[in-house]
């Protein structure tokens, strides 16, 4: 058995340890192969999140035990790469374009992200760069200043801009000081509210969140992944984007099975959100803490509104400390922690073999919201769960410790992907990692095309 960080991560969501035992492992040699412990974070998070599903499956089942959990090395590595391994009518994904990148600044490296046009637009302008500048132009430029104060230019600019640090540069910094206070997942009761009774479940596949509405406000990786997860296990999952402000369309692609998509304006679609809020059962963000507040999106507000409501947030840097309200991604989060420097050379910064920052944290904030409604079941509430990725980062970086070696042998990815037809194309995707008996073995339904659905419940 090789559960010791399962059962860290199932202490942070409050779960009982008597069920961990029902948790079994198959690990492979080869899978996230990285000099920081990727495999231990990615199959905790897992593990977790699945215990948490058969936990909620096994309470309203009336289910004497909870069901057996597996766990496979190749299903957890295969989906933590998903948006690699995703192919649409045999095209490849774009998955950085290219001002996203690492560049050599006066003294150091910097990292920035640009896939969506107006962060491009941001950080040229900061830069004081035309629109249309070349990568030998911004190159140029970043060449002639220190990495710090591109850092602070961009990102004072609502760009995205990261100067490389080590871990011992991180854990004196303002912001990294702040992070290491916190717990790896915050979890609390906002407001009373009656137990929650969610219908008995019959038949199969066995589906925990089946009934469960889940408005989805997330982008990018770790919250799409956490809504997608709710998917799976039965959710009604309906995500909301501002019609401005469309997803990147691979990225929709592998992040959207399961869900319906719909396009909102929050200012004249007030009532329409208002209608849509008042029979939710769970609120997922990605947005920075406090951009949703001005438009009544607190967690405080929403579960004033709507008592009993799950209110589930994941951000980049936390939503404390100094870097509060900074924008930043996987791979930025990387650069600040000093991940990128233990995964590198002496002459370039590396990478994690995967975002492993985000499927990791995404599939914590599954499990947080299915713990949430476990809880409920029994002693009612509001409930909020509180994760970030940087907060995830300290966890790989200062607390997980290398597993044992040996095992199976990996063999790539083909057995744990799949195809599928789709309004989007052929797709090849990566199946599901969440796996518990008697449990649901792939999505109900492929993505969608992006805003093709209605604003409504289903």
């Amino acid at each position: 058995m090789t559960t010791e960080h399962t059962e860290s991560a199932w202490s942070a969501l409050g779960g009982d340890a008597a069920p961990v035992p029902r948790i079994s492992n198959v690990v492979r040699d080869g899978v996230l192969e990285a000099r920081l412990p990727v495999r231990e974070l990615a199959r905790a998070c897992v593990g977790a999140c699945a215990l948490a599903a058969a936990e909620l499956g096994a309470r309203r089942a009336g289910l004497t035990d909870v069901p057996e959990v597996r766990v496979d090395d190749g299903a957890v590595g295969t989906a933590f790469g998903s948006e690699r391994h995703l192919l649409v009518d045999g095209r490849a994904p774009v998955n950085f374009a290219p001002l996203s990148r690492f560049w050599r600044a006066e003294d150091g490296w910097v990292r920035t992200h640009a896939n969506y046009p107006h962060h491009r637009a941001r950080l040229l302008s900061a830069l004081g760069l035309p629109g249309d500048a070349s990568v030998d132009t911004v190159a140029d430029c970043l060449a002639e200043r220190s990495a710090v104060d591109v850092e602070d230019t961009v990102c004072a600019a609502g760009g995205l801009a990261v100067a490389l640090r080590t871990a011992k540069e991180w854990a004196a910094h303002e912001q990294g000081a702040a992070v290491a206070l916190r717990p790896l997942l915050s979890r609390e009761r906002i407001g009373d509210a009656p137990v929650r009774a969610l219908a008995p479940l019959a038949g199969d596949p066995l589906l925990p969140a089946a009934g469960v509405r889940v408005l989805d406000l997330t982008r990018v990786i770790a919250g799409p992944v956490a809504t997608r997860t709710l998917a799976l296990l039965g959710a009604d999952v309906l995500r909301l984007d501002a019609p401005w402000l469309p997803e990147l369309p691979d990225q929709h692609a592998d992040t959207g099975f399961g869900k319906r998509s719909a396009t909102l304006d929050l200012t004249p679609g007030r009532a329409a959100f208002e209608e849509l809020l008042a029979s939710a059962d769970v609120v997922v963000t990605g947005y920075r803490p406090g951009a949703l507040d001005r438009f009544g999106l607190s967690p405080e507000a929403l579960a004033e509104r709507r008592p009993g409501l799950v209110v589930a947030q994941v951000s980049a840097w936390g939503a404390y400390g100094p870097w509060a309200g900074r924008r930043g991604f996987d791979s930025l989060v990387q650069v600040a922690t000093g991940i990128a420097e233990t995964e590198g050379s002496a002459d370039r910064p590396g990478a994690l073999p995967a975002q492993a920052l985000d499927h990791g944290t995404g599939y914590l904030l599954a499990a947080g919201v299915l713990r949430a409604l476990t809880e409920q079941s029994y002693d009612g509430g509001s409930r909020f769960v509180q994760l970030a990725l940087a907060r995830t980062a300290r966890w790989l970086t200062a607390e997980l410790e290398p597993g044992p070696e040996g095992g199976e042998p990996y063999e790539g990815p083909d057995a744990w992907l799949a195809e599928t037809g789709s309004a989007l194309g052929r797709l090849r995707y990566a199946r599901p990692p969440v796996s518990f008996a008697g449990g649901p073995a792939g999505w109900a339904r492929p993505p969608v095309l992006w805003g093709s659905d209605p604003a409504t419940w289903a």
